[in-house]
C-alpha cells in the first residue's frame, strides 16, 4: 500500500457533528457545554434566590466563591479597575472550572453517541481557542477604552525596533492560553482512561483526585492570566 495514501486517511479523534446549513459543529462539545451553562445558572440561582443578612449554607458558599473571584481580579487589576472586570473574569473561571470538573467526575462514556464521545468541553481545542480569543478581545477593548488611539503606542515602546516582537506577543498570548488549558485537560483524561483500562480498580482513583485538583488549578491559572493581560493593557 502506498504509505502517503494511508497516512492521508488517518484521522485523529472522531466527533458527533451537528449541521446548520453548510456549517458543522462538534455536537458532543456543545451538549456538555450546555450542561455546564445550566449547572452554572443553577448554582447562581440557588445561591442568590433567597438572600439573608446572615448567610447560611449554600449562600455562604456562593459568597465565598464570589469573594475568591474578586480577589483574583483585585490582585491583578487593582482597586481602580477590578469591579469592572470581575464579571468577565468570574465567568471565565466558572465555565472552565465546571467544564473541567464535569469531564473529571461525570461518567460520560456511559452515554453512547453514533460517533465521538462526551467529555469536558475544554478538551476540545476549539473551545479553549475561543476562550483565549475572548481574552484577547477583552484586553484590546480595555486598553483602547482607557487610552484611545494612544493605546497603540505600546507597539513602538520603548523603541520602534520592537514593533514585530510586540505584535508577535499578541499572537502568542492566546496561543499559550488555549494550548495550556487544552493540553492539560486532554492529558489528564487520557491518563485516567489508560490507567482505568490497565488497572480498573485502585490505581485510577488517586489519579482522578489529582486530575480534579489539576483541573481546578487550570481554571485559576486561566482566569489569573486573563486578568493579568487586561491589567497590562491598562497600565
Amino acid at each position: 500500500m502506498n504509505t502517503s495514501l494511508y497516512l492521508s486517511e488517518v484521522s485523529v479523534g472522531k466527533h458527533f457533528y451537528w449541521y446548520l446549513g453548510e456549517n458543522s459543529f462538534h455536537g458532543e462539545t456543545l451538549l456538555v457545554s450546555f450542561f455546564v451553562l445550566l449547572a452554572i445558572i443553577l448554582f447562581s440561582v440557588l445561591g442568590t434566590g433567597k438572600l439573608s443578612w446572615i448567610p447560611l449554607q449554600f449562600q455562604n458558599f456562593v459568597e465565598f466563591v464570589i469573594e475568591f473571584i474578586e480577589s483574583i481580579a483585585k490582585t491583578q487589576l487593582g482597586e481602580s479597575f477590578y469591579r469592572e472586570w470581575t464579571s468577565f473574569i468570574g465567568t471565565l473561571f466558572l465555565f472552565i472550572f465546571f467544564s473541567n470538573w464535569a469531564g473529571a467526575l461525570i461518567p460520560w462514556k456511559l452515554i453512547e453517541l453514533p460517533e465521538g464521545e462526551l467529555a469536558a468541553p475544554t478538551n476540545d481545542i476549539n473551545t479553549t481557542a475561543a476562550l483565549a480569543l475572548l481574552v484577547s478581545l477583552a484586553y484590546f477593548y480595555a486598553g483602547f477604552k482607557a487610552k484611545g488611539i494612544g493605546y497603540f503606542k505600546r507597539y513602538i515602546s520603548p523603541t520602534p525596533i520592537l514593533l514585530p516582537i510586540n505584535i508577535l506577543e499578541d499572537f502568542t498570548k492566546p496561543l499559550s492560553l488555549s494550548f495550556r488549558l487544552f493540553g492539560n485537560v486532554l492529558a489528564d483524561e487520557l491518563t485516567v482512561n489508560v490507567l482505568s483500562s490497565l488497572v480498573p480498580l485502585l490505581i485510577p482513583v488517586p489519579i482522578m483526585i489529582l486530575g480534579i485538583f489539576a483541573s481546578s488549578i487550570q481554571a485559576l491559572i486561566f482566569a489569573t492570566l486573563a486578568a493579568s493581560y487586561i491589567a497590562e493593557s491598562l497600565e
